[in-house]
């Protein structure tokens, strides 16, 4: 019965892309869940387009329609999240990228009232697993960040199977009769390969582990950083998991018995999170793995059901933060880097957890110790991630300031005397200027 639906929906990317109405957007998946299909051959069909605005997050490789000046004035790629290739992009001067400014837990929803008033025609193209042919569901894999949401709501839905894909539980089923069209690409998924820390992120690593309690709900971010945190937390019992991204690094702690998810208060013996991006052995031993649930980005990141975990406790890292306490995670002055993604909205939701704890974790130094990154005020034009007021753990190699509570002046002094030695004095001087001390 399925097979015979699955039939009449199934065409080729050509036709599948030719199906597209000249003006409209399309929005895919995130990341390692992007449709290679689309993103790798649309550029091909420039001539059948007039504009078309294309919505990725953490886009994973070059591709023509985005990366080629002839494109400009056909393809616009927004995103949620800038990476290697848009930043690319953008430093070539091109104009085929764009960024979405944006909680992540609010993505989907704001991107698609956004573009619903503005009367475009809405097209989710995705990824996912072949169909399961006894009951027509296919699966959405390794990211719900947004996914789910805009396929609801989409005027038009195509799926794009990858054979590669892993099947993985929680809110990922999708059945063949929410679909439009169906096209077939096999691929790999890409990898993301682990960040093994340096010396001063171990250190910075070691503070952090201080702060984590027996018992704790864990958020933990990407980099050099978190990865020293988790490889500190053996000694730890009874953690668990809810975080937006899954890392490698849940594994290894998972398999020492240290994540038990057991103490959680929200889904008890659950790892929850919203897409996963790592390894090859990542994915292995995340498919069809029902100890982890990937659920829709608008649940797991909303800073209230994040708060509903007691003894919660995010971990995530920052550029700059200036002595006032705001931090920025994801511009270098006016130049978007990266994006929010969803560190305030953790940040938030740890701050207000029953004995939650918020951490901005950073080097003291960058560009081989000649600036300081923490500073006056933030250079300008710099976005904020985290407002001051939401400020609460900052750690850096020279220790820990707990700010949340704290005046002013206290903030001030307490973010100078973990700064780098060489800039203490500079720092204390311009804070003075300031009329901050």
């Amino acid at each position: 019965m399925w097979k015979d639906e699955y039939n009449k929906k199934l065409r080729s990317i050509e036709d599948a892309i030719l199906s597209l109405p000249k003006k409209a957007t399309i929005i895919t998946g995130l990341a390692s869940a992007e449709a290679q299909g689309l993103l790798g051959n649309l550029h091909e069909y420039k001539s059948h387009f007039e504009n078309l605005k294309v919505v990725t997050c953490l886009n994973m490789k070059e591709y023509d329609f985005f990366m080629n000046e002839e494109y400009e004035n056909v393809y616009n790629n927004h995103s949620w999240f800038l990476s290697p290739p848009t930043r690319k992009a953008k430093k070539l001067g091109l104009k085929t990228v764009d960024f979405i400014p944006n909680n992540l837990h609010m993505a989907g929803t704001d991107k698609l009232m956004s573009e619903k008033e503005n009367g475009n025609i809405v097209i989710f193209w995705g990824t996912v697993t072949p169909m399961h042919e006894k009951t027509g569901y296919f699966n959405l894999g390794i990211s719900n960040v947004y996914e789910m949401e805009v396929l609801e709501k989409a005027d038009i839905v195509i799926l794009e199977i990858n054979d590669k894909f892993i099947w993985t539980h929680g809110e990922t089923q999708v059945h063949i009769s929410q679909v439009d069209y169906i096209v077939e690409n096999s691929w790999e998924i890409p990898e993301l390969p682990i960040v093994e820390p340096s010396e001063t992120e171990k250190i910075i690593a070691e503070y952090i582990s201080e702060l984590v309690d027996d018992g704790s709900t864990l958020q933990i971010g990407i980099g050099g950083i978190p990865n020293a945190v988790a490889k500190l937390l053996n000694h730890k019992k009874d953690l668990g998991i809810h975080t937006e991204m899954f890392t490698e690094s849940m594994i290894d702690l998972f398999e020492a018995g240290v994540i038990t998810n057991m103490k959680k208060t929200l889904w008890k013996g659950k790892f929850i999170c919203t897409f996963a991006l790592g390894t090859k052995r990542m994915y292995e031993w995340l498919d069809n793995n029902p100890g982890v649930w990937i659920m829709r980005g608008n649940y797991v990141n909303d800073p209230y059901i994040i708060s509903k975990n007691e003894n919660m406790v995010s971990i995530n890292t920052a550029i700059t933060v200036d002595l006032a306490g705001q931090v920025c995670s994801e511009s270098i002055g006016p130049k978007q880097y990266s994006g929010t993604g969803g560190q305030l909205d953790t940040h938030r939701g740890a701050v207000m957890s029953k004995n939650g704890k918020g951490i901005i974790a950073l080097r003291s130094t960058a560009k081989k110790e000649t600036i300081s990154t923490i500073v006056p005020m933030l250079p300008q034009g710099s976005f904020v991630t985290v407002p001051r007021h939401d400020l609460d753990y900052v750690v850096t190699e020279y220790g820990i300031a707990h700010l949340r509570g704290k005046s002013f002046r206290e903030r001030v002094k307490a973010l100078i005397n973990i700064s780098h030695p060489e800039f203490r004095e500079e720092l204390e001087k311009e804070a003075k200027r300031l009329e901050y001390l």
